[in-house]
């Protein structure tokens, strides 16, 4: 049992990263049961927290009751959809059916099924401060932090993380919105949709036209919540004009799949990837062929008869039946895994996007930037550390032999000798962890050539490098560690960020850049301005202790991955 929490990695979302960039994901084996963090309910404003009878929201089905902690309303789990089990499954999103009485919006609600954090895993679990929170279908809902229900100030929307297959709005204490709200003026948003098998799975073969739209449902219930915001967003002191959505990892991908959507147009006006995107995602006739196998695996027969039995089933069956089938299909990945890891040359079956033609008509940032969000101002960056994992800790001589396997003696020693040179203040074991977010930092600039070359809106970009003291500092800049600090959240995160001085400084800094960036499309702030970025000279924003402008930071090593 400790061998396998040992061979964890930091961040789950490593093992479903190809979901971020290739459109697929084979998550890793079993489930466990929920454990929830402490931090779901901490509050980290002044003052207590109270359930005014002022703490009630209208929206177009009703009226919502949230509370109001440190002078910050909260509203969480509210209803933009109706519960997706049973008949609903893989049907589009239905609208809430509207309530006479107020709807209490107090505590978060289901997320969709996934396979669950590993909590043997003990430095991951510590630093992240993992919550599960609990499972149902019933999972449509989102959550609003405001300052105030009048005025009309920018809206942050979220996506989180976990490729297409797991993960919810508030699996990490970094998620919670009120920061954002209290410092920064803003109306933060984050949201709950469908996921791995229950969101892109094609069954229009099965069930006929009513389905054809089953493959991409987990991205049309962002088009619906993206249309609740539209719609009631102004009754939470937020501007339905000035919307940004922003996603971390998987997150960051349903952001570059959304500014390739023409259902998704008007619906945001800013747009930020982080550590993730432009994925290389298989065609309709993939992904129809892959669903018919699942079929004929699970023996249901055809027809009515086979929908009935899909919608019956139980979640981890069709889950595991999937992942078998898409393993067989794809064959073993090659190249370097986990975040940062290059989209594949060909396009893998499973769980994520399809170009079908119809909802999802060109492979966004991987092929071409879609006019549909030629005029949006576009962020994209990514961590120095994106594959941190404590089950690795190699001797030098060991790091350099396991390169060799992946890209030859000769380019494995250049890479290590650059990487020393560049950072001698680290230790092998984080440089290690470096390897994937100079893969990064590669797929960041390959997305930022396709933005420049548009010539629309302007695109910049960022790199997080600040150095975690956790844990003997080992860890770096991990994947997700960068949430804490742009949600402004270092004190409810204290566990990875140790909540130091240089912590809280650069939290503000980079919270205030995200939110100028929902206000006006420009990341700028006083004593720190921040320029567009183009391919030639790779403007990008270095966020550490010192934050500053720099041209392409780590440009020389990562191109060594490139030849």
């Amino acid at each position: 049992m400790e061998e396998e929490g040992n061979n964890i990695l930091l961040n789950r979302r490593a093992a479903l990263f190809a979901s971020a960039t290739a459109g697929f994901g084979l998550a890793m084996g079993g489930t466990s049961a929920a454990s929830d963090s402490v931090k779901t309910a901490a509050h980290t404003g002044p003052g207590g927290c109270s359930t005014p009878k002022s703490a009630v929201a209208k929206t177009q089905y009703g009226k919502v009751r949230g509370f109001v902690a440190g002078d910050v309303f909260h509203f969480k789990g509210i209803p933009y959809g109706q519960d997706t089990g049973g008949a609903n499954r893989w049907l589009p999103a239905k609208p809430p059916q509207p309530w006479a009485d107020e709807y209490l919006a107090l505590v978060y609600g289901a997320n969709c099924p996934q396979t669950l954090h590993n909590f043997r895993s003990i430095e991951h679990t510590f630093l992240q401060d993992w919550d599960d929170g609990f499972l149902g279908e019933d999972m449509l809902k989102l959550n609003v932090w405001t300052p105030s229900l009048s005025g009309s100030r920018p809206v942050m929307v979220y996506f989180h993380g976990g490729g297409f297959s797991f993960g919810s709005s508030y699996e990490l204490p970094s998620h919670e919105g009120a920061q954002m709200a209290r410092n920064h003026d803003i109306v933060q948003v984050s949201v709950n949709h469908r996921l791995n098998v229950l969101g892109f799975f094609d069954l229009a073969e099965v069930g006929g036209a009513a389905y054809e739209d089953s493959v991409n449902v987990g991205m049309t219930d962002l088009v619906a919540a993206l249309k609740w915001v539209r719609e009631n967003i102004a009754n939470f002191g937020g501007d339905p004009n000035k919307v940004l959505i922003y996603g971390q990892s998987g997150g960051g991908s349903k952001v570059t799949t959304l500014l390739g959507m023409e259902r998704a147009a008007g619906l945001y006006h800013r747009a930020i990837v982080m550590s993730g995107g432009g994925g290389n995602i298989p065609s309709g006739d993939q992904t129809r062929e892959f669903s018919r196998q699942v079929v004929r695996r699970l023996g249901i027969g055809t027809g009515a008869a086979a929908l009935d039995a899909l919608q019956k089933m139980e979640w981890a069956k069709l889950f595991e039946t999937g992942n078998a089938v898409a393993a067989e299909i794809n064959g073993p990945a090659t190249g370097f895994p986990g975040p940062g890891a290059p989209p594949p040359p060909m396009p893998r079956v499973g769980w994520g996007p399809t170009l079908d033609g119809r909802i999802i008509t060109l492979r966004s940032y991987y092929d071409a930037v879609s006019p549909v969000s030629k005029d949006i101002p576009v962020m994209i960056g990514g961590t120095s550390e994106e594959g941190t994992r404590y089950s690795q800790n190699p001797t030098e001589a060991e790091w350099r032999e396991q390169l060799a396997k992946t890209m030859g003696a000769q380019k494995a020693g250049m890479l290590v000798d650059a990487m020393k040179k560049a950072h001698p203040e680290k230790a092998i074991r984080t440089l290690s962890y470096g390897v994937q977010g100079l893969t990064m930092r590669n797929n960041v600039q390959r997305m930022v050539k396709l933005k420049y070359e548009q010539k629309g809106a302007p695109v910049y970009q960022y790199h997080f490098q600040w150095q975690s003291p956790q844990l003997d500092g080992v860890a770096g800049a991990w994947h997700t560690a960068e949430l804490a600090f742009f949600f402004d959240n270092t004190k409810r995160c204290e566990q990875g960020t140790g909540d130091t001085p240089e912590a809280r400084a650069l939290a503000t800094k980079c919270a205030r850049a995200f939110a100028a960036f929902a206000r006006t499309g420009d990341p700028s702030q006083p004593g720190l301005a921040w320029t567009p970025s183009d391919p030639t000279r790779c403007q990008t924003m270095v966020f550490d202790n010192r934050c500053r402008m720099e041209d392409d930071p780590e440009g020389a090593v990562r191109r060594i991955l490139l030849t």
